[in-house]
Order: C-alpha cells, then sequence, then structure tokens
C-alpha cells in the first residue's frame, strides 16, 4: 500500500464548536481521513499567548473533543492529541525561534490584529512568537499539508521559510509543509454577523432540535423586509446564506421565488432551512451527546492519541538534536 500523504490541523480548546466550526474546519477534517495520514491536536498552549485565564481549558478540552468524536473523527484512523502532552513541541519551538528572525514573526498579519482585538497594551512573547509554536506543530510531525483558509496562509508561509532556514543551518530535517485550501463558506450567526462564540450568536453541535428551532425562527432576515407583504432579496438574506449550505436545490429556488415576489414570510422560509438543517446535525448531535455521558472515554482517547504523537515526535526530536549536536 502506498504511504499516506500526512495532514495535520489544531484547534485552540474554548469550549463547544458551532456550526461555523463545523463548516469551516471539522467536516474537512473528517474527509481527509478517506485519504491522509491525520494529525488533530488540541491547541491548548496556544491558549496562554493571551490569556492567563486557563480555569476551563481541561472542561473544554473534553467538550471539543466531544464534537470531533460526534462529527466522525475516528481515533482509529486519525491520531488525536493534546499539544501540551508533548514536551517535545516545547523543544523545537526554542530550537526553531534561534533561526527565526524577529522581523519574519512580526509581519505576520494576525499578531497586530490580535493585539488590536484584545486591547493588549504589553502583548507577551508568546504571543509575538506563537506563529514558530504553530510551525514547530506542524513540522514535528512531518506533515505535507496543512488544511487552512486563505486568511492563514501567511502561517505556512512562515512555517515554509523557517523549514528552510534550520535545514540550511544545520542539516535538512524538515519538510516544507504545503497548505491544503479549504473553501471556507459564509456561516453567518443568529444576528446575521459571523457565527462567534464572541458574539454569542451560534448554533451548537451539541444543540438539539428544540434548541436549534428557537435560535433559528428569530434569524434576522433582509433587514429591508419589514412586513409580511414586503418583497425580500435573498441575496442579502443571512437566512439564505445557510440555505445554499443545506438545502436542495427545488427547495431553495422555491423559497427564494417566494421571497422576491412576498409570496411567503420569513418563518416559511426558515421552517424549510430547518427541515434539512435539523436532519443534517441530528446524528452529529447523537454520536456527540454519547461521548458527552462518558468524559473519562474522551480523557482515554486523547491520552492514547498522545501517547502515539509523542512517539512521533521522540522520533523527530532524535533527527533534530543530531543536526544540532550541542552537548559534547
Amino acid at each position: 500500500m502506498a504511504k499516506r500523504d500526512r495532514v495535520l490541523s489544531g484547534m485552540r480548546p474554548s469550549g463547544r464548536l458551532h456550526l461555523g466550526n463545523y463548516l469551516g474546519a471539522l467536516q474537512n477534517w473528517v474527509r481527509l481521513q478517506d485519504t491522509m495520514d491525520c494529525f488533530y491536536f488540541v491547541a491548548d498552549w496556544h491558549v496562554l499567548t493571551d490569556t492567563s485565564d486557563i480555569a476551563d481549558v481541561p472542561q473544554n478540552t473534553i467538550d471539543m473533543a466531544a464534537d470531533w468524536l460526534g462529527a466522525g473523527l475516528d481515533p482509529e484512523r486519525s491520531t488525536l492529541f493534546v499539544q501540551s502532552l508533548i514536551p517535545e513541541h516545547a523543544e523545537l519551538h526554542l530550537l526553531l525561534s534561534m533561526v527565526t528572525p524577529v522581523s519574519w514573526v512580526e509581519r505576520v498579519p494576525t499578531y497586530r490584529e490580535r493585539i488590536e482585538q484584545l486591547h493588549l497594551e504589553s502583548p507577551s512573547y508568546g504571543l509575538l512568537g506563537y506563529p514558530v509554536l504553530q510551525a514547530a506543530d506542524i513540522v514535528m510531525y512531518r506533515a505535507n499539508w496543512v488544511p487552512v483558509g486563505i486568511d492563514q496562509v501567511p502561517h505556512i508561509e512562515l512555517s515554509r521559510e523557517i523549514v528552510r532556514r534550520f535545514n540550511n543551518t544545520f542539516r535538512p530535517v524538515f519538510v516544507e509543509p504545503e497548505a491544503k485550501l479549504t473553501e471556507i463558506p459564509k456561516v453567518p450567526g443568529t444576528d446575521g454577523r459571523k457565527m462567534s462564540k464572541s458574539y454569542g450568536n451560534t448554533i451548537e453541535l451539541a444543540d438539539t432540535a428544540e434548541t436549534i428551532t428557537k435560535k433559528v425562527r428569530p434569524m434576522m432576515t433582509d433587514p429591508a423586509r419589514k412586513r409580511r407583504t414586503d418583497p425580500g432579496n435573498p441575496d442579502v438574506c443571512p437566512v439564505f446564506d445557510l440555505h445554499r449550505i443545506f438545502t436542495p436545490d427545488a427547495d431553495r429556488e422555491w423559497a427564494a421565488a417566494g421571497c422576491r415576489t412576498a409570496g411567503i414570510g420569513c418563518l416559511d422560509c426558515k421552517d424549510v432551512l430547518l427541515k434539512h438543517l435539523l436532519p443534517a446535525l441530528e446524528p452529529i448531535r447523537e454520536r456527540r451527546e454519547k461521548f458527552a455521558e462518558r468524559p473519562q472515554e474522551i480523557v482515554d482517547v486523547l491520552h492514547a492519541g498522545s501517547d502515539r504523537a509523542r512517539a512521533v515526535a521522540r522520533r523527530t526530536m532524535e533527527d533534530v538534536r543530531s543536526a544540532v549536536r550541542l552537548a559534547p
């Protein structure tokens, strides 16, 4: 059997995942299991780059992993692990930081964006250096591919530059990772803005059908359609962004025509969406709930995956230490 390319990706443990997380990343992770050697990790050290409030991280890790498993990540086909359980990441981060110019990390767009978003007056060294830690996460497993959206490509390019600098400074150890571009659909929250936990406008993978219905029915629509008799414009309606993802062509076109002519009301349109959205999410919720009821099983899965990942990391670091010969 031909050796599969390896893919690596991770998520910060910020708690339960929502529909935007699923459509933007997790759904693709599940698909990649069919063709790739997959490594997916809980990026818990990355939480520390911009906050010291970590009391919820252990439970958030369990909640997020429950969503992973509910969505279809298979511990038999993917290595699911926790970053902080692999101390080799810290060692590699240190060594890579020694060959990375400060100007390289300062130009990463998200560094300044994060400072502005969080109103940080004195950002930490960890925040400045987190792209180097991210590079260590990737190259530790000699990943060929990293699935990202177009906005994350600068991070992958920095990882490639760091790899080239390390390989040229010492000797070739790492492969240059490549971005596997993932088309991220426009997933609106219930208030019409981008779905985000910080906005409190999410549909969670753990939500029941009743909860999702209560969130969708008052969802913002075309702001120009103030009355039932006003025609609407599906092109500017957040509900139709979800229709484009979940609703088959015939039902979607029927709803669009009814919207434009005021033949149907917004609640009618949302009911059509719910007819297709709920059956798509229910199997995920049911699987997730079974895992969430057995949190120790989730912990066991993550620890077993971390043991497998650390075995790979140890082999990588043997090669790294051989290339960076310091001790006599």
